[in-house]
């Protein structure tokens, strides 16, 4: 579970690495024998873009049942009516998720707990990106800190009991969380005297949109490599997935249009396709084994984590990022759970 980790720090710049990511990297599809008849999954963020491709390609494996987990009812319905229109023989379903109230959260995972006999996959890929610094009123947190790791590492957090209890008998539950390569060149400083979440909640403090995007993103490598000290692998598999850099996704569609349309021609010349970018959410979840736990993996291997994570600044932000979180989820009562898990 440290291979990430043993990896060490990465010698090459940012750009090198994501110039080889893009353009010197072999696409390593799914074996064409992978079996998913009778498995569940649950797919965050699946109506558009890598989740609605990832779900689609699970389907095509034969997952039997699909958990579309979305903000808007009405437009996975619609995604939902076209996915069983093509695979016919799978149960497919639309639950809301709204990623910016914990209670929402908790509901989703209530109703997996009692509806949902099996649960074998959840990919966690539901996430954002802003223009302007926003404070969620439900939380007082940063959106972008709220949405991409806070709400994400809770959803993460309170599945892992049913994945452990409900995957298929003789085999791990898979969670995999998707993450970005921006995360490489992203760093962190914790005014003295505060909390890393309280520092990033601070609206005094400059901000831009595609550092902090970066940072929120930087969260999730800093708090698996504690995380995963509660999970045996043999129980869930839970890893970071980057899928690169994608064209004709919708992730940058905040911005003012001047910068939206720098981004789609960037992605266009640069970008891997969504089938590409998708098949890197489904070797991270049911090709990879055990070796994966913990990791991150990117361009189908697995990688190191961003630079920040092996330096002695990123060491002490990681302990406190963990007490800090650990605190914000005392009223879900986390803690028990990580400490049940490791029984």
């Amino acid at each position: 579970m440290w291979a990430s980790l043993n990896l060490g720090l990465l010698k090459e710049s940012s750009m090198s690495l994501f110039l080889k990511s893009q353009f010197c990297t072999k696409v390593q599809w799914p074996p064409k024998n992978i079996n998913l008849e009778g498995n569940v999954a649950i797919v965050t963020g699946s109506a558009s873009g890598l989740g609605l491709e990832a779900s689609r390609q699970l389907l095509e494996f034969g997952l039997s049942e699909l958990i579309v987990a979305i903000r808007s009812i009405e437009k996975g319905e619609g995604v939902a009516s076209e996915l069983r229109a093509q695979f016919p023989e799978a149960n497919i379903r639309v639950w809301p998720l709204e990623m910016e109230s914990y209670d929402s959260i908790r509901a989703l995972v209530c109703r997996a707990h009692s509806e949902l006999p099996r649960l074998d996959i959840a990919i966690l890929n539901a996430g954002m990106q802003t223009a302007e610094l926003d404070i969620v009123p439900m939380t007082g947190h940063e959106r972008l800190v709220q949405v991409n790791f806070l709400s994400t590492m809770l959803l993460a957090i309170l599945l892992l009991p049913i994945l452990k209890a409900k995957s298929s008998p003789g085999q791990p539950g898979r969670l995999t969380i998707v993450n970005s390569g921006t995360a490489r060149g992203a760093k962190i400083s914790e005014p003295q005297g505060t909390t890393v979440l309280s520092a990033l909640d601070d609206t005094s403090r400059p901000w831009n949109p595609i550092e902090r995007y970066a940072v929120s993103k930087l969260l999730g490598h800093l708090f698996i490599v504690n995380l995963v000290r509660y999970v045996n692998a043999d129980h869930v598999i839970v890893n970071l997935v980057d899928p690169g850099l994608v064209k004709n996704t919708a992730l940058q569609s905040f911005a003012p249009p001047i910068v939206a349309a720098f981004f789609y021609y960037y992605k266009a010349v640069l970008g891997r396709s969504v089938p590409v970018g998708a098949s890197t959410y489904v070797d991270a979840t049911v090709v990879k084994g055990k070796e994966s736990h913990g990791c991150l993996v990117a361009n189908w291997k697995t990688s190191s984590f961003a630079a920040f994570v092996y330096t002695s600044a990123g060491e002490m932000i990681r302990d406190q990022l963990w007490k800090d979180t650990m605190k914000e989820f005392q009223f879900a009562g986390v803690q028990e759970i990580l400490h049940e898990l490791r029984r």
